[in-house]
C-alpha cells in the first residue's frame, strides 16, 4: 500500500477559482495523498483506466485536520443522489459533501488494476 502524491493544475484565468488535482497510476490498495482545499468546495471527479478483476476506487473525505496536520480518518464521499462514491468502472460525477481533505483509495481489484483520478474544484 502506497500513498501516490497529486499533481496540481492551475486552470482558468484566475488561479484562485478553479484548480485539476490529478493521482495517477494508483494500484490496488494504493491511497491518493490527501487534497486539502475546502475554499474550492464545487468538486467534479473523474476516474478511469484499467479496474482488473473487481476494481474499485472509493472517494473518501474528512472534516479532520489543515494544511498543516492531514486528517486521521476518512468516510465515503458520496453523490449528489446519495449513492457513495464507490467506482467500478469509469466514471465522471459530483462530489456531494464540502469536506476539508479528500482522496482517492484504491479498495478492491487485481494485479492489473491501474487507475487515474482527476478532480476539478472550483468556488
Amino acid at each position: 500500500m502506497a500513498e501516490k502524491s497529486y499533481v496540481l493544475q492551475i486552470t482558468g484565468r484566475d488561479s484562485r477559482e478553479v484548480a485539476l488535482i490529478k493521482w495517477e497510476g494508483l494500484a490496488l490498495n494504493d491511497t491518493g495523498q490527501p487534497c486539502v482545499q475546502p475554499r474550492l468546495n464545487d468538486c467534479s471527479i473523474h476516474v478511469k483506466g484499467t479496474f482488473g478483476a473487481g476494481g474499485k476506487c472509493v472517494i473518501e473525505g474528512s472534516l479532520e485536520g489543515s494544511v498543516t496536520v492531514p486528517p486521521t480518518t476518512y468516510a465515503t464521499l458520496n453523490d449528489p443522489q446519495g449513492n457513495p462514491l464507490s467506482i467500478g468502472s469509469e466514471k465522471i460525477g459530483s462530489v456531494l459533501e464540502n469536506v476539508t481533505a479528500i482522496r482517492p483509495r484504491v479498495s478492491a481489484g487485481d494485479g492489473t488494476t491501474l487507475l487515474d483520478v482527476y478532480l476539478l474544484m472550483s468556488m
